[in-house]
């Protein structure tokens, strides 16, 4: 199994609703640190895991928009508790819709909220087909998984 990993992090504030979430109740800033990991079994037709690039950027333009925002505002998460292990899931899923063209494997995102905690969410990129792009990107369709000449 190859893997390949890419860090990066945000800041955020939000609070949680429940009597389970104490003090967190309160509205709180947070950096999380990023560990986006890919895997997989081979590596593409240029001896990759996934473009460099381009998985990067998919994360970059994913935090930004959270970046110094209070989660408790964006219309994405009205009505829910954002969690690490809730966020874990929702980037995973934003990042499996960016990188759906370009790699085919499973997808790891841990997120640490402190030196000692840290939650994590992992789970096969949903296969999908995508019309032709730039060159030397991975095209992926339903089906079995990609071969290796």
């Amino acid at each position: 199994m190859y893997s390949l990993t890419f860090r990066d992090y945000w800041k955020c504030a939000h609070s949680l609703s429940g009597e389970i979430f104490g003090p967190a109740q309160l509205m709180h800033v947070i950096t999380f640190e990023v560990d986006v990991t890919y895997l997989t079994d081979e590596l593409d037709e240029h001896n990759l895991i996934v473009d460099f690039g381009g998985a990067q950027s998919s994360l970059q333009e994913i935090l930004r928009p959270m970046e110094f925002k209070n989660l408790d505002e964006l219309p994405e998460f009205q009505g829910v508790n954002t969690t690490t292990e809730f966020l874990c899931r929702y980037l995973h899923e934003k990042i499996s819709e960016r990188v759906a063209a370009i790699f085919s494997g499973t997808l790891r995102v841990t997120l640490r909220e402190s030196p000692v905690a840290w939650a994590t969410y992992e789970a096969p990129v949903p296969a999908a087909v995508r019309t032709p792009g730039p060159a030397g990107r991975r095209r992926r369709a339903a089906g079995p998984a990609r071969q290796v000449p």
